[in-house]
């Protein structure tokens, strides 16, 4: 079946689901932030500093989002909760009390991991492509050269 397409039309359709794949990630990164956002914050008990407890009871303001804690707060462990997961946002309750908290996945390095992996992938499905048809015309080629060399022989 897919030997009748022209190649017109498979890269019409390599293309039309290249962008389908892209429109489902945006959506579904959309619509992962919204439902789960808030919710799964307040459901997961992350470490905090001085054992304190206020970001669970009161509203609080995010002062710096998550993000990996030095190597030297990691090894000295000057910093408890850098010890859980390596990374560590800072919160500020009602009250204005400032609290340290652990947390488990920093927004942009995972992003950055998706764009890295998304784009190597696409430079070698473009390598591969391109050593596939380098391939294809190398053996046309001597095929057209033999069918060549038979004509020529006359021995038909």
């Amino acid at each position: 079946m897919i030997e009748t397409c022209s190649k017109r039309c498979m890269v019409l359709g390599t293309v039309s689901l290249g962008i389908l794949t892209i429109v489902v990630l945006i959506l579904e990164s959309h619509l992962a932030e919204t439902l789960s956002g808030s919710q799964r914050m307040r459901n997961k008990t992350f470490p905090t500093e001085n054992n304190s407890t206020c970001w669970m009871y009161q509203p609080y303001k995010i002062i710096s989002e998550c993000h990996p804690c030095s190597d030297f707060e990691i090894r000295s462990k000057s910093i408890g909760v850098c010890i859980h997961t390596s990374f560590k946002e800072i919160l500020k309750c009602e009250n204005g009390e400032t609290v340290t908290r652990s947390c488990d996945r920093v927004a942009y390095l995972e992003e950055r991991a998706y764009w890295k992996f998304t784009i190597w992938s696409s430079v070698i499905g473009a390598v591969s492509s391109l050593a596939v048809m380098l391939r294809m015309r190398v053996l046309n080629h001597r095929a057209k050269r033999r069918a060549r060399q038979v004509l020529s022989n006359g021995s038909i």
